[in-house]
């Protein structure tokens, strides 16, 4: 990575100041070996810093520079890390106040591990100099010097000598907000709090005990699948916007509209970091709906809301599809119309602004098809300014609110007009407000939103070894100010095109993958989307996995945007919980798609999706529940048979990271999902196919099946992507009676600049693509990413079976392994170890042996060693290092991860001589 694509990045949502390392160091110098970042990779201008005036001048703006490490503590660090009185949310993370520094407890040690990152830290590449100074001042005089002496290094004359010398200070800091300057278009989806100016402040419970205690949020107004809609004119999509409305696509309700500006505080994991909390609207609140249903049903005429109640009493999911069901939103150049059912009745409707005494008037405008029932929907509550532009319908008082009735035995159009309450004259308006207007004509697609396709150089790989990686960056510089954090990839029946989803909410047309051009066009054909994660071509048609919904994206004038985005799934039931990602997207055979939903971080269920494997039918009419106890399911990859493979996260109940295959109705562990076994136990869950560590790998995604017949050996193997540490894993595995078992080893590849989420193996070039982004938990600097991986035509020597048997461990590689090295047992270290599993957060190690290797023998084929390991049992966790060398004599090192839950019979083999 050069300096000019570092200064392309954008900044890290997520960041945790982690320090780790080896040592104790106070001599200011560390080893660069492990930086994730080495010198070249940084700006320039980190190379002439000028430590000694930084280090000075805090003893004059003592004061100022606390403020400031306190804020920038608080709004990034203190999710992770939390503070003596608050556990943060990853209780393993550093603690300042108690914990030893790894790396070196200086000042410029400390520097150097946020400005280059090191292990689980990610580089700050977006903290100037002066802030990164400020937050070390703060840590260093609130909880180093008052609670943790013995890591406090004083600045004297000394110390200030030794520091290399430099002559600048960096740039000017400067608050940079990416998410709240992105073009997001004229909606955006997500979960928001409606609330005016004199809201109380949000409740966040925490504690030291697990699981957390849920916030009282009965009365408070969440809006969980909220459409945002910008409604006056201007650029810059709906985060620069003045004036909005926001309808709920579970109860089919505005659920309220205000204006102001800057649209929302963007509290919220994927907008500023911030753990437990979802964002509120800023503003003058004009009127809001309370959370029930929009709709009567259309045959009781009743508004009870009839939706699954959850323990804390609230309700969630979508209402049942035979009251009212969400089928999508037309995007019209800026118009947005949504379509929706109640009963047998068609609905379109759309938002607007008008202005009536200076004043601001929100408007609805329905087109309603016939219905041989009445229906009634809610306005507002009594006392809001409420008007009607049309004939057919009449407004009402009932229940402490206005109510709209119609009995459309024909078709119907009208226009509600809803202003402040108090505000006087809406109904002398009303009479010189245009009609109400069809909007059939807003359903055939308008012109290009995003006309401008983009251009980006692939940066082609010129490594050693079998494997090369090329890079295909994304248009940081794009004109609507993307993230990029890329999330999923897939391709057409035409392999040289892509499409590409972000979690900022856009899709990618992308092309130029097998022509060889050396450059990728980039086209934005969808933006708004809540979260996406997944993303399938199905019969060249494109979906994608979004918290609230599985989107089918439909082009209807031929100009490659999105024109309607088409509801295919909405049972998706979606809490206020930032933890509850709705991740991948897979298809079998049959048509029937999968995607996996996370559960809620430190808390127990709401609801009965929380922590599972998901099935969506061929028409998208059903959701089944296929397997639970999920913490953060990350994905989900099909596998030959039928079954699944779905990784999980370390955290509560989890004492690491697991690669679980899945079989229908299995439970996986965490016992704070939703209705977990009574049996809290090992022997009450499905065991994993591997645990593995956070050394190895902290935050596993998706797996793979390799399907080229140009990766060789490796043909038919299962790969592992680390979103954690930015590496690809081959994850060698065996089946004895009905459990899986088996390991993972790094495959011989650079860490890639951003975490690993999506890959898929393009059938026309038969290499691998990669996306990835960095957003909460990775260890990565860079937000976003597209890679290849051309394998090439050379010997790896790399380990892709594993047998655990009685009398020890076969290894088999993929290429002729050096008998004499082979044979020598120094050349081999075997260690086991044990974890434990509870509420906890995460496991130390337990029960640590290194097992002698009693005797290696080679086999004939040379291809696969015995290990005779006189002292193996099944154990939680076997670390296998070896230094060999192959047939040519080229030296190779490994380390294999692996679990073993049974040992397999002894098996003969054919020996070498």
């Amino acid at each position: 990575m050069n300096t000019r694509q570092l200064t392309l990045l954008l900044p890290i949502i997520f960041l945790c100041l982690l320090a780790c390392s080896s040592k104790p160091d106070n001599s200011g110098q560390q080893g660069p070996s492990s930086f994730i970042l080495l010198d070249d990779d940084l700006p320039v201008y980190e190379k002439d810093i000028d430590h000694r005036t930084l280090l000075t001048a805090l003893g004059d703006r003592h004061g100022e520079s606390i403020r400031t490490g306190e804020h920038i503590y608080n709004n990034i660090c203190f999710n992770c890390h939390g503070d003596p009185e608050q556990e943060g949310s990853i209780p393993t993370a550093f603690k300042f106040w108690s914990d030893e520094f790894k790396v070196g407890m200086d000042p410029y040690s400390i520097y150097q591990t946020l400005t280059r990152g090191y292990g689980s830290m990610p580089p700050q590449i977006n903290l100037t100099p002066v802030e990164k100074h400020d937050i070390i001042n703060f840590i260093r005089e609130t909880y180093l010097l008052k609670d943790n002496p013995d890591q406090y290094v004083p600045v004297d004359e000394a110390y200030l000598a030794s520091l290399p010398e430099g002559s600048s200070q960096g740039p000017e800091p400067r608050e940079f907000k990416p998410w709240a300057e992105m073009d997001y278009g004229n909606f955006l989806i997500n979960t928001y709090e409606l609330v005016g100016p004199d809201a109380p402040e949000r409740q966040r419970s925490t504690g030291p005990v697990q699981p957390l205690p849920d916030e009282d949020f009965g009365d408070a107004n969440f809006a969980y699948k909220g459409i945002a809609v910008r409604l006056d004119k201007g650029t810059g999509g709906v985060a620069a916007g003045n004036a909005w409305m926001m309808f709920d696509h579970d109860l089919m309700r505005v659920a309220g509209a205000w204006t102001g500006e800057g649209f929302i505080d963007w509290e919220a994991i994927l907008f500023n970091g911030k753990h437990n909390i979802s964002p509120r609207t800023v503003g003058d609140l004009h009127f809001e709906n309370e959370t029930g249903p929009g709709w009567a049903h259309p045959k009781t005429g009743t508004f009870e809301d009839p939706r699954f109640t959850a323990r804390d009493k609230r309700k969630f999911g979508p209402l049942p599809r035979d009251w009212t069901h969400y089928k999508g939103l037309y995007q019209y150049e800026d118009r947005v119309i949504i379509s929706y059912t109640v009963g047998e009745a068609k609905v379109l409707e759309t938002f607007g602004l008008e202005t009536a005494n200076e004043m601001p008037v929100f408007t609805r405008t329905f087109n309603i098809r016939p219905s041989d029932r009445p229906m009634k929907i809610r306005v507002a509550p009594i006392g809001i300014a409420v008007a009607l532009v049309g004939e057919g319908a009449a407004l009402k008082e009932q229940d402490g609110f206005i109510v709209m009735e119609i009995n459309p035995s024909q078709p119907l159009t009208i226009k509600v007009l809803i202003g402040k309450a108090g505000m006087e004259g809406l109904d002398i308006h009303a009479k010189t407000s245009l009609p109400a207007e069809s909007l059939e004509k807003y359903t055939k697609g308008g012109s290009a939103r995003y006309p401008q396709k983009l251009t980006t150089d692939i940066l082609q790989g010129e490594q050693e070894g079998a494997f090369q990686v090329d890079i295909l960056n994304p248009p940081f510089n794009s004109p609507w100010k993307n993230q990029l954090r890329l999330s999923g990839l897939d391709f057409f029946k035409d392999t040289n095109k892509g499409v590409i989803c972000s979690s900022d909410g856009d899709v990618w047309l992308v092309e130029g993958f097998t022509k060889k051009s050396g450059k990728l066009t980039w086209q934005r054909i969808a933006s708004g989307m809540f979260q996406p994660l997944g993303i399938k071509v199905i019969n060249e048609e494109v979906f994608v996995t979004c918290r609230d919904q599985i989107v089918r994206l439909h082009d209807l004038n031929g100009n490659g945007e999105t024109d309607f985005y088409e509801s295919f799934n909405n049972d998706q039931q979606v809490t206020d919980h930032f933890h509850e990602f709705a991740m991948g997207l897979q298809v079998d055979k049959e048509g029937n798609l999968y995607y996996a939903k996370s559960a809620r971080h430190a808390r127990e269920a709401l609801v009965p999706q929380h922590g599972t494997l998901l099935k969506v039918s061929p028409d998208g009419q059903k959701t089944e529940i296929i397997a639970t106890g999920f913490r953060a399911a990350n994905g989900v990859c099909i596998n030959p048979d039928g079954t699944f493979i779905v990784t999980d996260q370390e955290g509560h109940w989890n004492p690491m990271n697991r690669i679980n295959w899945v079989e229908k109705g299995g439970f996986y562990g965490n016992m704070f999902g939703y209705n977990p076994p009574a049996d809290s136990s090992n022997t009450g869950m499905e065991q994993p196919l591997v645990w593995v560590e956070r050394d190895r790998d902290r935050s596993p995604s998706e797996l793979l099946w390799v399907d080229s017949k140009k990766w060789g050996e490796l043909n038919g193997q299962l790969l592992s992507f680390s979103y954690g540490y930015g590496k690809v894993f081959l994850v060698p595995h065996e089946k004895i009676g009905d459990q899986f078992q088996g390991g993972v080893f790094e495959l011989p590849l650079p860490r890639f600049a951003t975490g690993v989420m999506r890959g898929r193996f393009n059938s026309g070039d038969g290499q691998l693509y990669l996306c990835g982004l960095s957003a909460w938990g990775s260890s990565q600097p860079q937000l976003g990413g597209l890679y290849r991986i051309r394998k090439l035509d050379k010997p790896m020597t790399i380990p892709v079976g594993i047998n655990a048997r009685k009398d020890g461990i076969l290894l088999t590689f993929t290429d002729k392994l050096d008998s004499g090295s082979a044979g020598k047992v120094t050349n081999y270290t075997v260690k086991t170890w044990d974890l434990l599993r509870s509420r906890k957060y995460g496991s130390k190690h337990h029960n640590v042996q290194t097992l002698e290797v009693a005797d290696v023998e080679l086999a004939a084929d040379k291809k696969s060693v015995l290990l005779s390991l006189p002292a193996i049992k099944p154990t939680w966790v076997m670390e296998i290092t070896y230094t060999l060398e192959d047939e040519t004599g080229q030296s190779i090192e490994g380390v294999i991860q692996n679990t073993i839950h049974q040992l397999g019979e002894n098996l003969a083999i054919s020996m070498a001589k």
